[in-house]
């Protein structure tokens, strides 16, 4: 399996964390876990598909998944190629005016948000591209073809920032006084360019924290209060949430 992480170009960095190019050569069923970035994927070669209630659906080779409430499942079949593009927490903004929050817990056609026309040329590239070089540099093409030039929304900025440095343990009402705005307004504009409440996206950011916490040789029950949740009952319905496992279980599979 190969998961090979590739830094933009100057010109998107300020909207994509990176890209990945995902290949594997056996069929898989696997668990994506909630994270901070809107996700595109271009397959050019291969197939997946979403599982919910042990229903199948094939995605298109082109599509975009937004931030997740929970872990979803996939399945790709075997000789899958894919390129994946991480935004930044605000970037998916900066291509398109479609509200952040509509793609909450979702997984749609790119098409949904694009001119398909512009997807289909990409895809078609794609497919033809012999080399992880050439195919970044396609959907890099494609990202600038798309890219507007929208200033992103400072005062969301910088409530992201602030979740970040609190490591997500944050309450809300202590952002809004610190950001100087009433809760209605905000959540608003957080939701629109994020594509979630600062609530829920504060509680995805203490998820990953936790996460890179396991690895530690810390006890969950000081990892739990090291990240303020109120006591193990509620740290364990919170990751099982997440993860559809207990923390101890995930950090057996580690």
């Amino acid at each position: 399996m190969k998961f090979d992480k590739v830094i933009p170009t100057d010109r998107l960095k300020p909207y994509i964390k990176h890209f990945v190019v995902s290949e594997n050569t056996l069929e898989s069923t696997y668990k994506i876990f909630p994270s901070t970035s809107l996700v595109i994927g271009f397959q050019y070669k291969g197939q997946l598909f979403s599982i919910e209630s042990e229903t199948e659906t094939n995605l298109n080779p082109s599509g975009i998944t937004g931030l997740m409430n929970s872990f979803k499942l996939f399945r790709n079949t075997s000789d899958i190629g894919t390129i994946l593009v991480y935004f930044t927490e605000l970037g998916l903004s900066a291509f398109t005016h479609c509200p952040a929050h509509e793609l909450f817990h979702q997984s749609v056609p790119l098409n949904v948000i694009f001119n398909r026309y512009a997807i289909t040329e990409t895809e078609e590239k794609l497919v033809l591209a012999h080399t992880d070089t050439q195919r970044i540099q396609i959907v890099e093409q494609f990202l600038l073809s798309q890219l507007k030039d929208i200033q992103p929304d400072r005062l969301v900025l910088e409530a992201v920032k602030l979740i970040y440095q609190n490591q997500g343990a944050i309450k809300i009402s202590d952002l809004n006084t610190q950001l100087c705005i009433s809760q209605s307004p905000f959540e608003k504009r957080f939701r629109k360019e994020v594509g979630t409440t600062p609530k829920k996206f504060a509680s995805i950011v203490r998820f990953n924290a936790v996460i890179e916490s396991l690895n530690n040789a810390k006890s969950l029950t000081e990892i739990g209060y090291f990240h303020l949740f109120f006591d193990q009952a509620h740290f364990i319905k919170d990751f099982r949430q997440f993860t559809g496992t207990t923390p101890e279980n995930f950090r057996r599979a580690l």
